[in-house]
């Protein structure tokens, strides 16, 4: 035994009937040629305890379905996590999460296989995924020491390649929803963000198709060009 493996996190004890859940999702493929339109995508948003990616906790999950070009309001999940470890702060009291509904929330686990079979193979957008695919990663590995594989892709990088000129790079969703005049009637929790960031996708998708992007893999494609060419140091 390693002088040091006291310091690891246990491994999870997960039940077996979870464990066979996990083994039957299906493979995770890389972005592909089909259509952005013929693509199923999954829109997320998380609510957390707060911002810190190694000490915070997930408190929500909300998500819904982009499939044929349009919103599916049949394909939604929406979930409030059970977290006694919470201290409500004003990160929390923000998303109307009192202490009732964090008490009475789902068990983690339970409700992250759920959740994942909900995703299937699909690609995941998220407005500042990183966030989101780290928090969710995280919790994945502490209650089911399972590895997230699936690809996201950051709706606040969409933005801001296909529409140059707004000049609004480092704006949040709330900016770009009013940049593009949303009617958004609801925000800051889980649900209604994800929601909002998927009405924002479809737009950007119209607009990404109008220069000559047509498939998830050419979107990766130009996003990664993109990314570097602003980290790129300027003379």
């Amino acid at each position: 035994m390693s002088l040091f493996s006291w310091l690891r996190p246990a491994s999870p004890v997960v039940p077996a009937d979870l464990q066979q859940r996990l083994a039957s999702l299906p493979a995770i493929n890389q972005l592909g040629d089909c259509s952005l339109r013929e693509q199923r995508w999954v829109v997320l948003d998380l609510e957390t305890t707060g911002l810190n990616l190694n000490k915070d906790r997930l408190l929500s999950i909300g998500a819904v379905v982009i499939e044929d070009g349009a919103i599916d309001f049949s394909q939604q999940f929406e979930r409030t996590l059970q977290c006694s470890e919470v201290k409500l702060g004003a990160s929390v009291l923000i998303h109307g999460l009192g202490p009732n509904a964090i008490a009475a929330g789902s068990d983690p686990a339970e409700t992250l296989v759920e959740f994942m079979e909900f995703v299937g193979d699909s690609p995941v957008l998220a407005f500042h995924a990183p966030f989101d695919q780290h928090m969710l990663g995280r919790a994945l590995k502490e209650h089911l020491g399972h590895k997230l594989q699936h690809v996201f892709l950051d709706v606040a990088d969409i933005a801001p390649l296909v529409c140059p000129q707004a000049n609004i790079r480092e704006a949040g969703l709330d900016e770009w929803i009013e940049w593009f005049k949303l009617e958004v009637f609801e925000r800051h929790n889980a649900s209604a963000d994800a929601l909002a960031t998927a009405e924002l996708a479809l737009i950007l998708f119209s607009r990404a198709r109008g220069q000559q992007i047509h498939s998830p893999l050419n979107l990766q494609q130009r996003l990664s060009q993109w990314k570097r060419r602003q980290q790129a140091p300027s003379f």
